[in-house]
């Protein structure tokens, strides 16, 4: 299919044909391609839980407030926020660009960008990303306030501003699991009505972990999708400066 053909295929689907089973290696080659979502500052502080066992299913299904969606669905992902392991997957991108220098580099050039990838990684990020009950947050918020009144910077750093950012890139990565599966010829649905305490009790998770986004997964029924497509007018929502 077309990029077209595939948004336009994509809907939001509310009802799964349970005699339609669908592959799960399939739906892991979708959320392989997943991973090359973009991601801020290539941090990828997020996980998905592919689940296929009807038992977890049910627990799931339940819930998601029992929404005939997740009650039809042949499988489900749960994608997460791990903004906890920040410290981690900062030290990978850190070993991953001094790698990535070496190679590809010029050799006079080298130990001065591995020098700003040990900067950027080593000390900003871990930086902007720590939390301690908005200290931090308040901390890099004045921080840019100051710098902010000579040069640009970006302004939202408070705790609850890098949450979001994080967030974010998370759902990149669940928008580009959707299309991959419509091109699979697979339907999906992001579900946003869920009891998220539930969700982690389901999946085991540490308290520390966030839902972003449970996404059903099936074949569509008919009558799993409602009707033709809403969306504001264009002209309201484009804007050419």
């Amino acid at each position: 299919m077309s990029l077209q053909e595939i948004l336009n295929h994509r809907r939001a689907t509310r009802h799964y044909d349970p005699n339609k089973p669908i592959d799960p290696e399939r739906v892991k080659q979708c959320l392989q391609l997943a991973t090359l979502a973009p991601t801020s500052s290539n941090m990828q502080l997020w996980e998905c839980y592919h689940v296929t066992d009807k038992a977890v299913l049910a627990k799931l299904a339940h819930a998601c407030l029992d929404q005939l969606s997740a009650r039809s669905a042949q499988e489900m992902v749960v994608f997460v926020t791990r903004q906890d392991l920040y410290k981690r997957h900062a030290e990978a991108a850190r070993k991953f660009e001094e790698e990535n220098q070496r190679r590809n580099s010029p050799a006079e050039k080298q130990e001065k960008r591995i020098k700003k990838w040990d900067l950027y990684y080593g000390k900003v990020m871990p930086f902007l990303y720590s939390r301690c009950l908005g200290v931090w947050g308040l901390v890099r918020k004045l921080l840019a306030q100051c710098v902010g009144l000579t040069r640009p910077i970006v302004r939202q750093v408070s705790e609850g501003d890098v949450r979001v950012v994080v967030h974010k890139s998370c759902a990149l990565a669940v928008q580009t699991f959707m299309l991959a599966m419509s091109e699979a010829g697979y339907d999906t649905c992001p579900l946003e009505g869920f009891d998220s305490r539930l969700v982690k009790k389901a999946l085991g998770l540490p308290h520390k972990v966030e839902i972003n986004m449970v996404v059903t997964c099936g074949v569509r029924l008919p009558d799993g999708v409602w009707g033709d497509r809403y969306r504001q007018p264009f002209d309201e929502t484009y804007h050419r400066v």
